[in-house]
């Protein structure tokens, strides 16, 4: 399994850097739970990130605007990132998302070819009134995305386990692998969730508030005692 850390400078990049996270992803929490970061930021942590480490860019909690959302993605599929993350926040029909994903996709594919597509569902669905996840994981496959993502949309105290519980995610990854899709799992999860974690069967695990100094998953910072023990955690079970 990968860990995927979000940093949102290049002060944290390097300090994720040192311990040899396998993804570093760059948002930027003040703008939502996958607020965009502004492409020179982006660039610049692409620039020091060993080419060892994968890097990723969320492009925000999109709305239901195909033109906007496609126009995101191709601008930061330019930068020579690994991931592009897409949220799929303002839509509530299947036949919305699949458009906005497919017009994400061919945007990415029109710049890079290796460039992959993760488009990202919300745990608390119900209570923002978008899709399901496990409907994200068919949209996915149908617009030609590389993986899906399980988030949590309103951070708050809460986690993705307050809002589904293991025979969900455990279902949502095995549909998303039966579909070919790469499957990650996110949403305010704290050092203590990194052990059920394991046992669901994603690919990747991302985290920010499990490495943050406090819980304040906006106004902290990357804690270098916290990432290490992280760290280490994912190395014990990878090594099972």
């Amino acid at each position: 399994m990968k860990l995927l850390v979000s940093v949102v400078d290049r002060r944290e990049a390097k300090i994720a850097s040192r311990y040899s996270v396998d993804i570093i992803d760059v948002k930027n929490p003040r703008e939502g739970a996958l607020g965009a970061s502004i492409p020179r930021v982006i660039r610049d942590i692409r620039m020091i990130v060993p080419r060892g480490i994968e890097v990723s860019a969320t492009i925000g909690d999109l709305p239901n605007l195909p033109g906007t959302a496609s126009l995101a993605a191709r601008g930061a599929a330019t930068i020579g990132i690994n991931y592009v993350k897409a949220g799929l926040y303002g839509v509530s029909r299947v036949r919305d998302g699949l458009k906005l994903a497919r017009e994400i996709c061919i945007a990415v594919r029109e710049v890079s070819s290796d460039t992959r597509i993760v488009l990202v569902g919300y745990a608390d669905y119900a209570r923002i009134r978008s899709l399901e996840p496990m409907k994200i994981v068919d949209i996915a496959a149908d617009a030609g995305a590389d993986g899906v993502m399980i988030d949590v949309k309103t951070k708050g105290g809460n986690n993705v386990f307050d809002y589904l519980d293991t025979s969900y995610l455990t279902s949502f990854a095995d549909k998303a692998s039966s579909r070919g899709l790469i499957k990650a799992l996110a949403g305010g999860l704290k050092l203590d969730d990194i052990d059920r974690v394991f046992k669901l069967g994603f690919d990747v695990v991302g985290v920010r508030r499990a490495v943050c100094s406090v819980g304040d998953w906006v106004k902290s910072r990357l804690d270098e005692t916290k990432l290490s023990i992280l760290v280490e955690k994912v190395r014990r079970f990878n090594s099972m």
